[in-house]
């Protein structure tokens, strides 16, 4: 009976890890799967080794970097005495399972990286680690296969596993009526992150932005997305400010304002390919503390931040990062995505492309396939 173990480290990688498991059970339904992981993958019938919900706590602290090093020795020992895997799969979290790779390399087992370390972006000597212990990288950008073959890395692109996780879009006249929104008006939805930090350097910022979009597009309302991971004591206090907005506040409802908005005010991450993936046009705004500002700049490989223009390799989302992150920018950039016609146009006619890029397989399928062929 082959064996496989699977390495997450977060709640995204164990639901992109349990997806593969269900694919792979299809084609091999006798294969033993062990993994450090979550929920997700425990109810895919998934041995844990470990629950990673002390992995992901965020931050870099001591007590962190100790857990890490404390379960990457026992983990390590577990595979090469006891589970005797025949195959690795490392799974996002790149941190941990590059420094892991580095240890079980040696223990004779196959090592495959789906989701790997987003090296195009930020500390790109990280692929002499890929290129040294790692066997295999399944990549989910079409421009991650070119930078690994360069360096002569087995790699594949499996697609990106978004594109079948995200719900469809929503019909945006029974989502105006279930909120409450003026079918009438334009909508603008306002996502200020996932952070308590984010929160606290982008809420107002987005909100003085609402306002000053208000006083010169009257026939326009505002939503603000609230992440599961924030406390209405870091959200309501700030908008009894802004009473005059009359924004309405949704919580758990993302997937509805990405693909209803008719403009979206986002702070960078994810939320920007899920936008793209709706075909929703936007714009991306951060700021943070100067010191992580200027440690980025050292680091990173690309000048691009937002993950539409990067596919792309063009500009076709404004992005207002730091000095630019004002107030006045991003509401002169929303007010030319209502106002002009034909700008609008191209953002939509970029962010179908995006689409079109990373639409060519379903990722867990893709990765099911290729684990099922190798191991």
């Amino acid at each position: 009976m082959k064996k496989l173990f699977i390495i997450t480290g977060e709640y995204s990688g164990d639901k992109h890890a349990s997806d593969v498991v269900k694919e792979l059970k299809k084609i091999n339904p006798d294969i033993e799967i062990e993994a450090v992981g979550g929920e997700n993958l425990r109810k895919q019938g998934v041995k844990l080794f470990c629950d990673h919900s002390k992995m992901s706590a965020m931050g870099f602290n001591f007590k962190i970097i100790m857990n890490h090093i404390t379960l990457g020795k026992r983990l390590a020992k577990y595979l090469k005495d006891e589970y005797k895997p025949d195959m690795v799969l490392l799974t996002d979290y790149g941190g941990f399972n590059l420094n892991l790779s580095k240890v079980i390399s040696k223990y004779g087992f196959k090592i495959y990286y789906y989701i790997p370390p987003q090296i195009w972006a930020s500390r790109s000597w990280r692929i002499n680690t890929v290129k040294k212990h790692i066997n295999k990288v399944l990549a989910i950008f079409p421009f991650e296969k070119e930078m690994y073959e360069k360096k002569e890395i087995d790699v594949e692109f499996v697609g990106h596993p978004l594109l079948s996780q995200l719900p469809e879009k929503s019909d945006k006249n029974i989502c105006f009526e279930n909120f409450g929104f003026d079918k009438n008006k334009k909508l603008i939805s306002i996502f200020p992150g996932s952070r308590v930090f984010e929160i606290n350097n982008l809420l107002k910022l987005f909100l003085d932005s609402a306002r000053l979009i208000k006083k010169q597009y009257n026939d326009v309302e505002f939503a603000l997305c609230q992440a599961p991971t924030i406390k209405d004591d870091l959200i309501f206090p700030v908008l009894k400010e802004y009473e005059d907005l009359n924004i309405k506040v949704l919580k758990q409802k993302n997937y509805e304002l990405l693909s209803v908005s008719d403009a979206l005010i986002l702070a960078s991450g994810t939320v920007a390919l899920e936008a793209a993936l709706y075909e929703t046009p936007m714009i991306i705004s951060y700021k943070g503390p100067w010191f992580l500002y200027f440690i980025y700049r050292l680091v990173r490989c690309i000048k691009r931040v937002s993950l539409p223009n990067i596919i792309l390799d063009k500009d076709i989302v404004p992005e207002l990062i730091q000095t630019k992150a004002k107030s006045q920018l991003i509401s002169e950039y929303i007010l030319k995505i209502l106002n002009d016609e034909n700008y609008r146009e191209e953002m939509l006619k970029s962010l179908k492309n995006v689409k079109q890029k990373l639409n060519v397989s379903h990722a867990a399928e893709k990765v099911a396939s290729i684990i099922a062929s190798n191991i």
